[in-house]
């Protein structure tokens, strides 16, 4: 990889990441389009650790209370301060991790521009429809009922599918359940901690069975500027959310998604 190849996709993964337009579509498209040599198994590692460190980085405030409160409600079999939250978001988690397990071996056989063209056009309406609901939505992520992080969990399984975009969608299902864009957004990051966790393991996992020859100074420059990236994308998306709507990221959806569908059907 050269120097333009590292820095344009960690932009990439770091900017979609968090943004309602699937990374996954983008680290695929991006390199068939620019006809470059795939990125490699290690790279993805990289980014990926760098927007989760990004997110934590950003949530850093909010992440010990949940925690404690999280350790204080096991040891007293109760609900303390905002330990809701904190199991929600494992709840929420469990779906993905469930389909990412039985459905890991026909992943790849998904990552065709045909499909993420369709889901991108697919899940842009569906965040249109929701995002067009959204203007009285009030409810924060501190609301978050039971049935609601269900729904929001198993939104966010169907974001396995290229071109779906797991924060789409997540957003997308809050939005319909009632809640305002922000907390809709903030629940959807804070829910993507444990998966980028869990997907960075199972990376590194299948890093270390490859026989690949590591680029260290693409692995380090890969997180941090993926790193980089995603904090201010997710510092500006919650400014941005809160006095506007998704209009831009639903044009921008249904335009790349007719775009790759000219491109690439046969």
């Amino acid at each position: 990889m050269d120097i333009l190849q590292i820095i344009v996709l960690a932009l990439v993964q770091g900017l979609t990441e968090f943004l309602p337009i699937s990374s996954s579509a983008h680290l695929i498209l991006v390199p068939q389009l620019l006809d470059w040599p795939d990125q490699g198994l290690a790279f993805d590692v990289a980014v990926h650790i760098g927007t989760l460190t990004a997110v934590i980085w950003y949530f850093r405030k909010d992440i010990k209370p949940l925690f404690m409160d999280w350790l204080a409600s096991i040891q007293k079999k109760q609900t303390i301060g905002q330990s809701t939250l904190s199991w929600g978001i494992i709840l929420g988690t469990i779906p993905v991790g469930i389909a990412g397990l039985l459905l890991s071996d026909y992943m790849d056989a998904l990552r065709l521009p045909i499909v993420i063209a369709t889901t991108t056009i697919i899940f842009g309406l569906v965040l249109w429809w929701a995002d067009s609901k959204a203007d009285k939505n009030k409810r924060t992520e501190h609301e978050m009922t039971i049935l609601a992080i269900i729904v929001i969990g198993c939104a966010q399984a169907i974001a396995l599918v290229p071109g779906t975009s797991r924060s789409g969608i997540t957003i997308s299902a809050a939005l319909l359940l009632g809640y305002s864009r922000t907390g809709a957004s903030r629940f959807s990051f804070l829910l993507s901690i444990p998966v980028i966790l869990l997907a960075g393991a199972l990376e590194i996992i299948h890093l270390i069975e490859s026989p690949e020859i590591i680029d260290w100074s693409a692995i380090i420059m890969g997180s941090i500027f993926s790193a980089i990236s995603a904090y201010y994308c997710i510092v500006y998306f919650l400014r941005f959310i809160e006095n506007m709507d998704m209009k831009p990221f639903i044009i921008y959806r249904l335009l790349l998604g007719g775009f790759l569908l000219v491109v690439f059907l046969p």
